[in-house]
């Protein structure tokens, strides 16, 4: 096999890159679909992120005729997760039709999945779809380690908070951010309790053995219709490409990260505990500590929000982040 084409394996592909790409090899796609793919159109939302080209297609097959979501290139852990979770009946992710690791002779992973009608959760959240969303988040942690198997203690990705943390303050020197002095006395409230708090969480994590989606929220999250073939009804969660070795808490404080400064678009949702109660509720284990790493995971999250300005930098989620790290610092008492 062979690297795929226009040097996309030097550097990151653009839109066009990758739209070109897609429609070069849409007949080498079809051609490993065995005539059951068809009718592609190819398209780009408002809400899609990534590398991957993405069309709407039909797939035919011995349940008839039914819409299709076509993916390429795939990274290799979404293609592995995706795969491997669609093997389980009951897993909260989508349905795989067809999938390969090779295309046109080139090295290049594809996937041609349930197209899930409407828009991600995030367009309309409300109590009861946020609900649902954290009952697929338990599923998916019970069965993800069926599927993809226990990870090893050396798969755990190591995180280097302290250069990270110095990041922060350099930039809360350089620009000019609200409450800049009120943020450099949390962070280093954190700074002084590393590397123990941090090693304390890796360890948690390790322990834990598990799996982490690595990008929950409504906005990775659809409704599988009442008469769709494909599976039961319920939350679908989508886009598995950041699924890592991790911990469940990662996830929640994930989710919770985002509305920082915007708590009331959740309608009295909280992601932690809705989490934790969810895990229970599924029968999966809770860290007799889980909200003291919870608050380990909030420090270092929310200290480290001024290192990068450009995506964190509105001012409402800063005042958001900076109000969580001094409560988090305050329960820990660093």
């Amino acid at each position: 096999m062979t690297a795929p084409p226009s040097g996309l394996e030097e550097r990151t592909p653009s839109e066009g890159d990758v739209a070109s790409l897609a429609r070069q090899l849409a007949p080498a796609l079809l051609e490993a679909c065995d005539g059951k793919l068809s009718d592609l159109r190819w398209f780009r939302s408002d809400w899609q992120r990534g590398g991957a080209a993405t069309a709407y297609a039909r797939w035919r097959d011995d349940a008839g005729s039914r819409d299709v979501l076509v993916k390429l290139p795939v990274g290799p852990m979404e293609h592995r997760a995706t795969l491997a979770l669609s093997h389980l009946s009951d897993a909260p992710t989508p349905r795989v039709a067809a999938a390969g690791d090779e295309l046109g002779g080139y090295d290049l992973a594809w996937l041609v999945l349930e197209r899930l009608d409407g828009e991600p959760m995030a367009k309309a959240p409300t109590k009861k779809t946020l609900d649902a969303l954290a009952q697929a988040a338990a599923s998916f942690w019970a069965l993800a380690r069926d599927a993809l198997g226990e990870p090893a203690p050396d798969a755990f990705e190591r995180n280097g908070w302290q250069a990270t943390l110095e990041a922060a303050r350099t930039r809360l020197r350089d620009n000019a951010v609200p409450d800049a002095q009120r943020w450099n006395n949390e962070i280093k409230r954190v700074q002084r309790a590393l590397p123990a708090v941090a090693d304390r969480f890796d360890e948690a994590r390790v322990a834990e053995a598990s799996w982490r989606h690595g990008d929950l929220h409504p906005g990775n999250a659809m409704l599988r219709s009442e008469d769709s073939s494909w599976g039961e009804p319920g939350c679908v969660l989508i886009d598995l490409g950041e699924v890592r070795p991790g911990s469940w808490i990662e996830d929640a404080v994930g989710f919770e990260r985002l509305y920082w400064g915007r708590e009331e678009k959740l309608h009295g949702f909280k992601p932690v505990k809705a989490l934790a109660r969810a895990r229970k509720s599924r029968g999966l284990p809770l860290q007799d500590d889980w909200r003291e790493l919870a608050d380990i995971r909030r420090a270092l999250l929310a200290a480290a929000a001024p290192a990068s300005l450009s995506r964190n930098g509105d001012p409402q989620h800063l005042a958001g982040a900076l109000r969580t790290l001094e409560q988090a610092c305050d329960r820990l008492g660093l």
